[in-house]
């Protein structure tokens, strides 16, 4: 039990549905529609068919992410495995290369080629429609020069209205 307890509270902190993590939710939900059923039983309250049901659904959805997740994790190492079968083999030289440099070196060679060919297709040259415009800076004869969108501006005509009600 308590290697249980030790394993749930290490399942938290790693991503991804472990089974202690799952095992125990699929527990608690287990628990939950024992004790909903009790309190149908001892009450028949509609309150409690609602409640079940939408455990239920929770329970359902739940394990059935955790199916989704465990799904595209095999294929992502399926896919990983499927590369690494692909690379091409290490090329031996005699200059100062080793073979982990130059099969990095080969695949980084594809992988830019691959990234411009699909940039050269995909981006086309932006025209430019219009010019450019610069905002007007207004004076005030008081406070300097200021932006005519400034919230500072406002709260001063606001104050500046707020004196004069007051005189």
């Amino acid at each position: 039990m308590t290697s249980f307890v030790t394993n749930l509270w290490e399942s938290i902190f790693t991503p991804g549905p472990t089974p202690t993590l799952l095992i125990a939710t699929n527990v608690t939900f287990a628990a939950l529609q024992i004790v909903l059923a009790c309190l149908l039983f001892a009450t028949w309250s509609i309150h409690f068919v609602v409640l079940s049901a939408l455990c239920g659904g929770l329970w359902g959805s739940i394990n059935w992410f955790a199916a989704e997740l465990k799904v595209h994790q095999i294929q992502e190492e399926e896919k990983a495995r499927r590369a690494k079968e692909a690379a091409p083999t290490p090329v031996t030289s005699e200059d100062s290369e080793t073979e982990v440099e130059a099969a990095t070196s080969t695949a980084s060679l594809t992988r830019q080629e691959s990234i411009a060919e699909a940039v050269s297709h995909e981006v086309e040259p932006i025209q430019q429609i219009g010019e450019l415009k610069h905002r007007v800076v207004e004076e005030t004869s008081s406070l300097g020069t200021k932006s005519g969108v400034s919230t500072e501006d406002e709260w001063e005509k606001v104050s500046e209205n707020e004196n004069e009600k007051d005189k």
